[in-house]
């Protein structure tokens, strides 16, 4: 078996088949990540209890059938919480709370079966595109890794996971997506992705930002094991890839703006050969998409983090206060957002001023959101979309320092994908090329209606067939 070429779906179906067992899968994925422990990809690998579970589904043999993900090693971000595992959401204040349950998410993929190798890094508390996180690390340098190239950034926040599929350590698992989490990784590590409708998954037990805005998500290798992972959280029956002769596509013009040289060749081949394929591609143009989304963004995301993060920390039971944790925050961009914005409860105002961030929130929540939501919900209407196409990121990986981590490169890397998250609607991330100069994983992703999740994912599925998988690391 080529192990680089392995997907979730053809592990499950090979371990279902007795063709291989699930401790020789998960030794391979536990060396391989020992073997690259350079990435800086997890901050706890449990050698020894996910060889138990590998071992415990060896020997159950008969008993395991219904079980889609029976026997499968898997990776989950350390910001939602696994039994019996440290859950430290990137930060040294949490590095020592170990939950005694599985969060939902979770406790549906073990019921199904798979087996989870360890907890993956994240940017600091979720809240960086970057990865760059002085508090962990098990390589020489600061900052998850990319699986390309070891001198870039892996993405953020679910940094861990997408550069652990990447590399092929593992071809599923779970991130977290507020405004671009899942997504963003996966794009510069080669992987697929899905950030879910919000409110299609259960979000208790995961270390929070914004109850507006975030979401766990699946990354894996293929969109169709990303539709298998969903299926196994969310339930429904198996997706079938759509007739590509049926999808409505819409490219919105501003969202092209911003591209480096490989991503604006690759979306465009990209566009040519789903064309070629009888997917019809039409101009549209969502004028007020930029200024909706900037009402909404960032007001939501930094108001709610006070009072999310204060819940949360009470479910913990670890004793901590907000400003107890804060101060133990590792790296310099998120500790700058916690003490200028988060707990002083301000948002930046003209001039350089702050501002209060109640009244602003007011009106992102009542007005500006709504509006968003409005905008899509109208676009899709009358052009007859299944979805709205677009660079993941305008850019491929960049350099991995604490430059990585500036308000401009920020600002960059979520430029797409920050406004479909604002208005709640589904987004499949799908690998399409490496780019010809940097030879780094390009990205292409899909929005779709709210509530349209399995229809993103039967076109991911049929899209797939096109593009195929990115070729592995060298």
């Amino acid at each position: 078996m080529d192990y680089d070429q392995l997907t979730l779906t053809q592990a499950a179906a090979e371990l279902a088949a007795g063709k291989i067992t699930s401790h020789a899968l998960t030794s391979e994925a536990l060396a391989r990540a020992k073997a690259n422990a350079d990435l800086n990809a997890f901050v706890t690998l449990d050698e020894e209890g996910a060889l138990k579970a590998a071992v415990a589904f060896d020997t159950q043999g008969a008993g395991t059938a219904g079980r889609p993900l029976g026997g499968v090693p898997i990776v989950i971000k350390d910001n939602i919480e696994v039994a019996g595992l440290p859950c430290s959401a990137g930060t040294p204040a949490l590095k020592d709370y170990v939950p005694r349950a599985d969060a939902p998410v979770v406790a549906k993929l073990r019921a199904a079966g798979a087996v989870i190798i360890g907890k993956t890094s994240m940017h600091e508390l979720a809240f960086g595109i970057s990865g760059y996180n002085t508090a962990f690390k098990t390589g020489p340098e600061f900052g998850v890794r990319n699986a390309y190239d070891r001198a870039l950034i892996a993405g953020g926040s679910s940094s861990g996971t997408g550069s652990a599929i990447g590399a092929r350590i593992v071809a599923g698992g779970l991130g977290t997506d507020t405004g671009g989490s899942v997504r963003v990784p996966a794009a510069l590590n080669g992987c697929a992705s899905l950030r879910p409708t919000l409110g299609r998954y259960p979000q208790a037990g995961i270390a929070p930002i914004s109850h507006t805005r975030d979401t766990a998500g699946p990354m894996a290798a293929t969109m169709a094991d990303v539709a298998l992972l969903d299926r196994v959280i969310a339930g429904g029956d198996e997706v079938a890839p759509a007739d590509l002769k049926q999808v409505r596509i819409g490219v919105v013009k501003t969202m092209l703006t911003n591209l480096d040289a490989d991503t604006e060749a690759a979306f465009h081949a990209a566009i040519a050969k789903v064309k070629a394929q009888g997917v019809t591609v039409v101009e549209i143009e969502m004028p007020e998409l930029a200024e909706l989304n900037g009402q909404v963004g960032f007001p939501i995301a930094l108001y709610e983090a006070y009072d999310d993060m204060v819940t949360y920390l009470k479910h913990t039971g670890t004793g901590l206060t907000i400003e107890a944790m804060a101060k133990e925050i590792a790296s310099p961009d998120v500790q700058g957002t916690y003490d200028g914005l988060v707990i002083p409860r301000k948002l930046p105002g003209p001039d350089n001023t702050l501002v209060d961030a109640k009244p602003i929130y007011d009106a992102a929540i009542k007005t500006a959101r709504p509006a968003l939501q409005t905008l899509y919900g109208k676009t899709f209407a009358d052009n007859r979309l299944d979805a709205i196409a677009f660079p993941t990121t305008p850019r491929v990986a960049i350099a991995s320092n604490p430059d990585s981590s500036s308000l401009e490169n920020f600002g960059l890397f979520i430029q797409n994908t920050d406004p479909g998250s604002n208005a709640g609607i589904p987004g499949i991330q799908i690998p399409i090329a490496l780019g010809a100069t940097s030879r780094l994983p390009i990205g292409l992703e899909l929005d779709g209606p709210a509530g349209s999740d399995r229809r993103l994912l039967a076109i991911g599925m049929a899209l797939d067939t096109i593009f195929g998988r990115l070729p592995p690391p060298r």
